[in-house]
């Protein structure tokens, strides 16, 4: 069951990431940095996939990949935004992100090759922030990345307390770990289903005529 939410979850992926870079040439472009996160997540997530089937240890690419997710996401919202206090906003949080990263790594490197669980609640908290931004200026604008934003939201809440969970749980039964990445598993499949119907909504219409 766990592979089967785990590799379905990967197909949407690259689907995703085949339709929107299609979608990208065309007359009504998809943003560029969204196309570049799903190459990117997509990239790490079949390279963390490889590294684990072949027994060495993947974790520093679990750091990369929140890291580099998080800088993507910025830029992503930052170019939707339009009022230029908050752009500074969000560039002032990616700055402060990679300077505290940097300097963990600097103190004690041995948690770059580690489950970093702070690492993931940070990140995840700044996509968060980024994500609550553009929906809150989606109130009085044009709904732009609207099930996007909402996907970003929840998978990234989501997938924190189910991370925090899942590291509570490691000294309990093997069956109440799993089920927490399993259900991880389940909330990404969905994240991605949601990106994809944001396409078919945004821009298949467009897709289609070209």
């Amino acid at each position: 069951m766990a592979d089967f939410l785990i590799y379905s979850g990967y197909l949407i992926l690259l689907i995703n990431l085949i339709l929107y870079s299609i979608s990208f040439f065309r007359k009504e472009k998809v943003n560029g940095f969204f196309v570049t996160y799903l190459f990117f997540a997509f990239s790490m997530q079949i390279s963390m996939e490889l590294l684990y089937h072949l027994h060495f240890n993947n974790l520093f690419l679990v750091n990369i990949f929140i890291i580099g997710q998080m800088i993507l996401l910025g830029l992503f919202y930052n170019s939707l935004i339009k009022v230029k206090r908050q752009k500074i906003f969000v560039k002032s949080i990616l700055l402060i992100g990679i300077l505290i990263f940097c300097v963990q790594f600097l103190i004690e490197p041995a948690e770059f090759l580690k489950f970093n669980l702070f690492a993931i609640t940070l990140t995840s908290l700044f996509c968060v922030i980024f994500g609550l931004l553009h929906f809150y200026n989606m109130l009085t604008e044009n709904k732009v990345y609207y099930y996007i934003t909402i996907a970003v939201i929840f998978f990234m809440l989501g997938s924190t307390v189910l991370y925090l969970i899942g590291n509570l749980t490691l000294t309990l039964s093997l069956d109440v770990k799993y089920f927490s990445w399993k259900l991880n598993a389940f909330l990404f499949l969905v994240y991605q289903l949601v990106i994809l119907y944001e396409w078919k909504v945004s821009f298949y219409k467009n897709a289609i005529e070209s």
